[in-house]
């Protein structure tokens, strides 16, 4: 099956929704931000079913949405924690193409602000650096393609992810 979707998959703060928005709009696809699905389907916010749910909870209903996901001509915005689901990342790859877009940790904690409202998974006392750690080999192994936005603008991004996609055909 030829893929025709593209899913971004990084760090939160990578800029993968603002990157997704204006990449769907270049090619002319339907953009889905995996999280909002998730908040659609649950009618709650990250952080409320993070804290519902615990970590493991909420990465579980994760997996469950993105390995569901069908889509055809979009680009797919995953939350940060998406590459714990095994199950869901195999079908993104399936259905897409992985692209990872990677920052320093300095540059995401200047982006990021406060962790918890974001709704980013952390474990007590886990620091961004650690989970840095924790998540970059697995963004290594999913992604089709690697983009190092870290002196980039939006649309320097965007131009490196489709040249990158041409390349990659």
């Amino acid at each position: 099956m030829e893929k025709r979707n593209i899913t971004l998959i990084g760090m939160p703060g990578a800029g993968k929704s603002t990157v997704g928005v204006v990449l769907a709009k270049v090619l002319g696809y339907r953009f889905v931000d995996s999280d909002l699905l998730i908040q659609e389907q649950t009618g709650k916010l990250l952080h409320e079913l993070i804290t519902e749910l615990g970590d493991e909870g909420f990465l579980e209903l994760e997996n469950r949405v993105n390995a569901g996901l069908a889509a055809d001509r979009s680009v797919i915005a995953t939350g940060g924690s998406a590459v714990y689901g095994e199950e869901a990342m195999e079908h993104l790859r399936e259905i897409s193409t992985v692209v990872y877009l990677r920052l320093s940790c300095g540059s995401l904690k200047e982006r990021l602000g406060d962790l918890h409202e974001r709704g980013v998974v952390l474990k007590p006392g886990q620091t961004l650096e650690d989970l840095m750690a924790a998540r970059t080999p697995l963004y290594e192994r999913y992604a089709h393609v690697t983009i190092d936005g870290e002196h980039m603008d939006i649309r320097e991004i965007v131009k490196a992810v489709t040249s990158a996609l041409q390349n990659n055909e």
